[in-house]
């Protein structure tokens, strides 16, 4: 999926969680466990809260809930099974399997005692994380932060068996046999995400190519007959009523990519079958600015000048979109957070 940077669309990022495709482009998608009943009905897995144990109660975490934590402990911690412990239980609405969860973290390499990451807090934006205990990568960190309170702040201690398994995270200082350690402040329960574009349809300006959509939602293009023009140019075609995408904000959407000059799709997430998700900062400067100020439920048209998308890059890698190319693209904002 995008999130990963293997598509054109996003730029790499160098956290840890991010990179590994932890974020809320799965937050549609089912838990892969969940117990179903005779009569087609689905039952969510029963939420079992991770106990605490000896490695996480001897974390001390100081400041308060969405301020950057003071994290002590002595080190090595090397727990055999996933501990958690509650610093600072909350007060809103309990956390399931399932849930889209947006936190504030700082991870540590348990082995070492030296910081690997920290993202949020001090008003920098939250992640989203899917609490997914049957995840094959990184199931300690949905036990840590999953059967919760929003508002809470916990401290788990994961060992390399439900972090990244025998070959350890060497890029970020993490090896095989270290664990992380891993505070959390529970910010909110992400509210899940629509499957397309719900708001009122609008009329198109002249001049942009013409979008269709299949009975699913899925858009197709026809492209004028005609150079690109010079200019960037968007256009909301579905005005939804939701929140609003602030800059540096994360979104899930639904995407196609064209390009104006080949008349190829590049890159679709409705061609892979899955929402993708991402922040803002993260995309082309012609991309984001057809987010920015865009509300949840709409659609909108952006078509892209080679200075606004790939041409500063000379183009992409995959020779998909060249250095002197316009794109267009057409995306449905399902959520922001």
């Amino acid at each position: 999926m995008l999130a990963d940077s293997k598509g054109p669309l996003v730029r790499r990022t160098p956290a840890i969680l991010l990179s590994l495709v932890l974020v809320a482009g799965l937050a549609a998608c089912a838990p892969a466990d969940s117990d179903a009943e005779g009569d087609g009905a689905t039952v969510a897995k029963k939420c079992v809260p991770t106990p605490a144990g000896v490695n996480s109660d001897a974390i001390t975490v100081e400041g308060e809930i969405g301020a950057l934590p003071v994290i002590t402990f002595d080190a090595p911690l090397a727990p055999t099974k996933t501990e958690r412990s509650v610093i600072v239980e909350g007060e809103g609405d309990a956390v399931k399997e399932g849930d889209t969860l947006s936190i504030h973290y700082t991870i540590i390499n348990g082995g070492t005692g030296e910081e690997i990451e920290t993202t949020g807090f001090a008003d920098q934006p939250s992640v989203q994380v899917l609490v997914d205990t049957g995840s094959e990568m990184l199931a300690g960190l949905s036990n840590t932060i999953g059967c919760v309170t929003e508002g809470s702040r916990v401290a788990g201690v994961i060992p390399p068996a439900e972090a990244f398994g025998a070959e350890g995270q060497p890029q970020f200082g993490l090896e095989a046999d270290q664990s992380l350690v891993v505070v959390a402040d529970i910010i909110a329960i992400a509210p899940e995400p629509i499957t397309r574009a719900d708001g009122e349809p609008q009329d198109a300006p002249e001049g942009l190519p013409a979008v269709k959509l299949a009975e699913n939602g899925e858009p197709s293009l026809t492209i004028p007959d005609e150079e690109p023009p010079a200019e960037y140019q968007a256009a909301t075609l579905i005005q939804g009523d939701g929140a609003e995408v602030a800059d540096g904000a994360t979104v899930v959407v639904h995407y196609t990519g064209w390009n104006w000059n080949t008349g190829e799709v590049f890159d679709s997430s409705w061609e892979r079958g899955e929402p993708a998700s991402f922040p803002t900062s993260g995309v082309i400067p012609g991309f984001r600015d057809a987010l920015v100020g865009a509300q949840v439920g709409s659609q909108v048209i952006a078509v892209i000048p080679p200075e606004l998308g790939y041409g500063p890059q000379g183009g992409t890698p995959d020779k998909s979109i060249g250095a002197e190319d316009t794109i267009v693209f057409v995306v449905d904002i399902l959520a922001t957070q």
